[in-house]
């Protein structure tokens, strides 16, 4: 089965990362990568907590930053409950893990993004997703822990999968939506290709002094990559963009 990558951002506790795992382990979803968790890993606290799901914490892979977590993936969600202004969509979870299985039924690989137990995500982090999710609570205690949120997720994604999905890595593909089956289709860029044009645009925009205001650059920038995110590219797509860009600057150098 097509599974989305689970992603802690620099967790705090080895107890939450454990069932976190165990809460995978329920769901059929095994792809656990950590960023920077605040005790290192490997953490005997984890592997305590997990139960069952030993093996996700034993592949647990650790990334130093969170666009090295995501260099294979084509479609990222955030959890947030925060407020963003980012120009990026915000979907409850039935709305996310539709789209997210739409996005694994053409091939792309995908990710949630689960932020540290105190201040959940940053701006930083969310600015590398297609997507925010928000999980409704009651508004005199909003504050989910990390677990919980991990353990909603995989079971919204594990209740609307697409039926016959369930049979194993090597299920048939189901065609997206409104498209023909044998129609090809290519999936979105990942990430570690559409930030290699991020940079790339970025240090153009910098060389033309785009920004003019410098305090402005910061807004100005977040909302032009989600635009780009929102685009969903292929790898095609950023190759040419790439080339425009290089075009535009060489000639801007003559």
């Amino acid at each position: 089965m097509i599974h989305p990558s689970i992603i802690l951002i620099r967790p705090q506790m080895g107890e939450n990362i454990g069932a976190a795992a165990r809460a995978m382990a329920n769901f059929g979803v095994r792809d656990l990568r950590l960023v920077a968790p605040r005790d290192g890993w490997p953490n005997p606290k984890a592997s305590d907590m997990a139960g069952r799901a030993l093996n996700i914490i034993d592949d647990a892979t650790l990334h130093a930053t969170t666009a090295e977590a995501l260099a294979d993936c084509s479609y990222v969600l955030a959890t947030t409950a925060r407020d963003r202004a980012m120009n990026l969509p915000v979907l409850d979870m039935h709305a996310a893990m539709r789209e997210l299985h739409k996005q694994q039924a053409a091939g792309g690989k995908c990710a949630i993004l689960f932020g540290p137990e105190r201040t959940g995500l940053e701006n930083e982090d969310v600015i590398h997703a297609n997507a925010v999710v928000t999980i409704p609570v009651a508004p005199e205690y909003a504050s989910l822990n990390l677990a919980q949120a991990v353990v909603i997720a995989c079971y919204e994604w594990w209740v609307g999968r697409p039926l016959g999905t369930d049979i194993g890595p090597e299920h048939v593909m189901l065609a997206p939506a409104g498209e023909m089956a044998g129609q090809e289709h290519t999936p979105p860029a990942p990430r570690e290709q559409l930030e290699g044009l991020f940079g790339q645009f970025e240090m153009a925009l910098d060389a033309v002094n785009f920004w003019r205001v410098p305090a402005k650059k910061e807004v100005m920038w977040r909302n032009i990559r989600a635009a780009l995110t929102r685009a969903e590219f292929t790898a095609q797509e950023v190759a040419t963009w790439r080339g425009i860009i290089k075009a535009l600057s060489s000639n801007k150098s003559q």
